[in-house]
């Protein structure tokens, strides 16, 4: 069997946020299992596409509109990837070095998915299953099943994974003129609420839609930022299948980026250590408890309450250290610089994304805060876990489905509300955890061996590719 993904984010070769965890880990496990995934996705003119040696493989042309580009399609060649990766190239629409933030980005997603469709119709190249991943992609299914010009793709199978419900890609029915040409009498695949949204209309045209956990696939039908009626209308083709970890990159006995290497015998002095590290580069006691946040600094995350909480449980107790790596909205990071500077020794924050500090921070950390309004999966709290430190969770998603608190027979530390309230009272809880020597030890090697890897749930995408 052979797999598309299309995607706008992969790791190594660009990354955001969790996409690119995602579709640069799941298909290597799916080739593990005897799948030929391949990856596809924009050609970013980053350090990382530079510095690869490629191959173009295929030229073409597409049309949005009134404009007309060129189309150049390479193959990175790169042993350390085990499965193949092609970039698609438009001069001023796809060669950007950023992933998002542009103004014309109806544009480059539609162009992108254009060539991929155009490349594959007239090369003929051949896929069993075309998995589209996010809004970006959304539309394939659709220009697959009702454009004229790739109507000899028309029985190939279509799988979309929603990422995150809250960005559906919405533009007016006044670019209509930007999709290939169709049936108008299906124009209504197109719409919702009154524009043309390409999460929506992959939904009613893919052969199956999954999320990347259950109760994901549950909240949406709920809560999906409008789209919760037509969840609840498709349900028959909707799952949930849950996010894994690729455990060779994310493995404390192998990983180069921590100063100490641990494993569970030693996962006492070996936390110690990398303790330790982050202790002295930022300030703190190594002998207080340290928690953690990795993340986007945005509402989505409960960052908004960060400051006020970190300002409360600091004042409860001071015997504690607080650190933060992420950025997001300047309010939010304005104030915990503010905070940095009230509470030195206490709390710190690196504005900003840094994969090596990520990883020591994974490493050298107690407990880990993810007190997220929205968590579709969530992969931090399972690095969070393989690396010994105990999650702090909302039960919400992914998280819901992966950390079960340790008054439950667990292993985290879990609250129902995104409340500075909650994620205070759950610091509390740790601390109390944190001196009980003997529980926390076990449960810091227990939670080192539970496997989130991306095995099972990688037989499970290919159970459901089977099923079409």
């Amino acid at each position: 069997m052979k797999v598309l993904h299309n995607s706008f984010e992969c790791y190594p070769i660009a990354k955001v946020g969790g996409l690119a965890d995602v579709v640069g880990s799941l298909p290597a496990y799916q080739t593990k299992l005897g799948i030929e995934a391949d990856v596809v996705m924009p050609y970013y003119s980053n350090t990382f596409v530079q510095k690869q040696k490629k191959s173009e493989i295929f030229s073409g042309n597409i049309s949005l509109g009134s404009k007309e580009y060129e189309y150049k399609i390479y193959n990175i060649v790169n042993n350390k990837i085990k499965y193949g990766v092609y970039l698609i190239f438009v001069e001023g629409l796809l060669d950007s070095e950023s992933v998002y933030g542009y103004d014309d980005e109806t544009d480059r997603y539609l162009g992108f998915q254009l060539a991929v469709l155009n490349w594959l119709t007239i090369e003929k190249v051949k896929y069993d299953v075309i998995h589209c991943h996010d809004h970006h992609t959304a539309l394939i299914p659709f220009m697959i099943n009702n454009c004229y010009e790739f109507q000899r793709l028309g029985n190939t199978p279509t799988v979309i994974t929603i990422h995150n419900a809250q960005y559906q890609g919405q533009f007016s029915h006044n670019r209509m003129e930007i999709i290939p040409d169709f049936d108008f009498s299906n124009a209504g695949f197109l719409d919702w609420y009154g524009s043309i949204n390409p999460l929506a209309t992959g939904i009613k045209c893919a052969s199956k839609v999954n999320t990347v956990s259950p109760s994901y696939m549950d909240e949406l039908k709920s809560h999906a930022n409008g789209l919760e009626g037509l969840l609840r209308t498709e349900s028959a083709k909707c799952t949930g299948i849950l996010n894994g970890i690729d455990t060779d990159f994310w493995n404390t006995e192998t990983d180069k980026m921590l100063p100490k290497n641990y494993k569970v015998s030693n996962v006492v002095s070996g936390k110690k250590t990398n303790k330790k590290v982050l202790c002295e580069k930022y300030g703190f006691d190594s002998e207080f408890p340290l928690f953690g946040f990795i993340g986007r600094l945005v509402s989505e995350k409960s960052a908004d309450l960060l400051p006020e909480a970190i300002l409360q449980a600091i004042n409860d107790n001071s015997g504690i250290s607080l650190f933060i790596l992420g950025s997001g909205h300047k309010e939010i990071e304005d104030q915990l610089i503010e905070l940095k500077d009230q509470f030195k020794g206490n709390f710190n924050v690196h504005i900003g994304y840094n994969e090596k500090l990520a990883h020591l921070v994974y490493a050298a950390a107690d407990f880990l805060l993810m007190p997220s309004r929205v968590e579709p999966c969530g992969l931090n709290q399972m690095y969070s876990l393989r690396y010994g430190t105990i999650p702090i969770v909302r039960r919400t998603g992914g998280l819901k489905d992966t950390v079960i608190d340790i008054g439950d027979g667990g292993f985290g530390i879990c609250h129902d509300q995104a409340s500075v309230w909650d994620i205070c009272y759950s610091i509390g809880r740790a601390i109390e955890l944190f001196r009980d020597v003997k529980l926390f030890r076990k449960i810091q090697k227990r939670i080192m061996k539970i496997d989130n890897s991306w095995a099972k749930s990688a037989q499970e995408y290919i159970d459901l590719y089977k099923s079409i």
